[in-house]
């Protein structure tokens, strides 16, 4: 017998967790929606184990406006939406919002940095980023080594607790009634009477909406439900340390102390296809350009080294779509998932709950990859 759901979300990682949470939330006053979550496993390809856990915003948004906005939009929703997961969970996600900082380990990394700022100042974005030189970052940052030569600085970068998040998630979706399917990976979609069939290897799943949420998986699953997700992978590592004691309390770019007082370092964007090996040569020049940042990292041990995939659409930008040939089925895809998790959960999953995305979101559509290439 198929199990049958009102909505069933395919893909049970951060993206896909907080548009789960949210749905299963959306009707709480009443009877709320039956709500699966439709899970490949630990086999899946998940963006969100290299997930560098950053609330981002600075630089985000050049050549999309929207997504600047929209990006923004998520950061100041990010406190309340944080504190009603732990609230809800009793997981603490330690999530903070300090300011955040790219670092320039030269004058021409420094004007490099400035000159993008200024192309994404034209587009007016709705937040700031201040260039500061070297003497104004180490007032903030007291560590930083002498290749420093400078940073851009945007208060409304932060961070969180990845593995907490994802955890909270979870258990939230399901305090609030969800399903979680493991080892549910989806073969096939069929729109059929006004509902859609899933095929699984643990058997079929029927639901009268559907979001994909899959990842790179959304290439395939897409184009079943009159969708494309021209989605593809790009590998990120990074490198963990031991615990040393607290000495940087803002995020960087590519550096950020956890809570258990370990740092991270992520620091790459490579093109390797469906690769997720870890590259040596890779990660020792993340190594050896974050000791030039804070050369105290250079008698720290590393104790884990990883690489995951990114999904990277063709302009970085996120789609959010619906389906006029299956009505009901909805596409979310993007590579930021930590930061855009607000707005995935408060904003997206009620609109799909509702049954239509908005208007203001027309411009996330993966129509826009359709504009003919000039002769």
């Amino acid at each position: 017998m198929a199990e049958e759901f009102d909505i069933a979300v395919v893909g049970g990682g951060l993206v896909g967790g907080a548009i789960a949470w949210g749905l299963a939330g959306a009707g709480r006053r009443v009877a709320g929606p039956r709500i699966a979550v439709l899970d490949e496993g630990d086999v899946a390809l998940r963006a969100a184990r290299g997930n560098f856990a950053l609330v981002w915003v600075q630089g985000k948004g050049l050549g999309m406006p929207e997504y600047a906005a929209w990006t923004v939009r998520s950061a100041e929703a990010w406190p309340g939406f944080a504190a009603a997961l732990a609230a809800e969970t009793g997981t603490e996600l330690r999530y903070s919002r300090p300011g955040g900082f790219h670092l320039a380990l030269s004058e021409a990394e420094l004007e490099r940095r400035a000159a993008l700022l200024r192309r994404l100042h034209n587009q007016a974005p709705p937040y700031e980023v201040r260039m500061l030189g070297r003497a104004e970052v180490e007032r903030m940052l007291s560590e930083i080594g002498p290749d420093v030569a400078g940073a851009s600085y945007c208060p409304l970068d932060g961070h969180v607790d990845a593995l907490r998040l994802f955890r909270a998630l979870h258990a939230g979706y399901r305090k609030r009634g969800g399903r979680y399917l493991a080892d549910h990976a989806v073969d096939a979609i069929e729109h059929r009477g006004g509902e859609f069939r899933l095929a699984t290897r643990r058997g079929e799943v029927r639901a009268g909406k559907i979001v994909l949420a899959a990842g790179l998986g959304n290439a395939r699953l897409a184009p079943m439900v009159g969708l494309a997700a021209p989605v593809r992978p790009q590998r990120g590592h990074i490198l963990v340390t031991e615990r040393v004691a607290p000495f940087l309390h803002h995020p960087i770019a590519t550096l950020r102390q956890t809570g258990e007082g370990s740092v991270m370092i992520g620091d790459s964007q490579e093109e390797a296809g469906f690769d997720d090996g870890v590259d040596t040569g890779v990660v020792s020049a993340m190594a050896a350009r974050a000791i030039r940042a804070f050369p105290l990292l250079g008698r720290t041990n590393v104790v884990r080294s990883w690489a995951a995939l990114r999904v990277m659409t063709r302009d970085g930008f996120p789609i959010y779509e619906q389906s006029a040939s299956a009505p009901g089925a909805f596409l979310v895809t993007c590579h930021s998932g930590v930061t855009l998790a607000a707005v995935h959960a408060t904003v997206l999953a009620p609109q799909i709950a509702a049954g239509a995305l908005a208007n203001e979101l027309g411009s996330f559509a993966a129509r826009r990859f359709d504009v003919p290439a000039a002769a």
